[in-house]
């Protein structure tokens, strides 16, 4: 996965449009239809999705102006997916199209030097770059999260390579556990010792992030495949 901005938001652009392809074959009883998260319809995911489109692309403003613009406001996150979650299917695919337009716009107005910017987001400051990884991570993860056709095994190779490493940096090392990706060619410890857990690299991070049970991967010793750490 590169760290080329320029690569990666045409990585964004590919993942939405797959998304925006999905979610333009929904009727309005479609998207009332429960999703794969607990207590979301599609409508609440597709809400979202747009939401998260807003507020990364204020992070992108922030890089711009260098004026501070958080993502979201305290609490704004969870009263825009409820204000919009029962809107008609039209509705929420011309907001996916338009966020999704307006956040490539800030995007294309950056600086190879805005793109580096340290951006003092609360409790994780980061590159401008990786609010763009952001982006591709909530769009492929919430395409499977509206359980219509599209799983973690339609995810490039690329992506669940990343997404793999990128979840495992983020585990805290109290629950051991070894990862033995098929297709990377080496182990990924979490914490010390644990079993081992082994499959390729989109069936481990599927898992991982809840949207597998794992029955495709084995487990060093034999025994049940433990509970995944949480993550985010």
């Amino acid at each position: 996965m590169s760290t080329d901005p320029l690569a990666l938001m045409a990585e964004v652009d590919r993942a939405t449009e797959r998304l925006i392809t999905t979610a333009a074959g929904f009727d309005d009883a479609a998207v009332a239809e429960p999703s794969a998260l607990p207590g979301w319809t599609r409508g609440h995911v597709l809400a979202h999705v747009a939401r998260n489109a807003d507020g990364l692309r204020n992070l992108l403003v922030w890089a711009r102006t260098g004026v501070v613009t958080l993502q979201y406001q305290p609490g704004q996150r969870d009263r825009e997916i409820a204000r919009d979650a029962d809107r008609p299917a039209a509705v929420h695919l011309a907001d996916l199209r338009e966020s999704t337009r307006a956040y490539a716009e800030a995007a294309e107005a950056l600086t190879p030097e805005q793109w580096s910017t340290i951006l003092d987001v609360p409790g994780r400051p980061q590159p401008t770059l990786y609010s763009t990884w952001r982006r591709l991570r909530e769009v492929e993860l919430h395409h499977v999260d509206l359980a219509a056709g599209y799983g973690p095994d339609d995810w490039p190779d690329a992506f669940a390579h990343r997404l793999l490493r990128d979840v495992v940096g983020g585990f805290d090392g109290t629950t051991p556990l070894v990862l033995r990706p098929a297709d990377i060619g080496h182990p990924l410890e979490v914490g010390t010792g644990g079993p081992v857990v082994s499959g390729s690299a989109c069936e481990l991070v599927a898992w991982l992030t809840g949207r597998s049970a794992g029955v495709d991967l084995t487990v060093t010793p034999d025994g049940p495949l433990p509970n995944p750490p949480d993550w985010m």
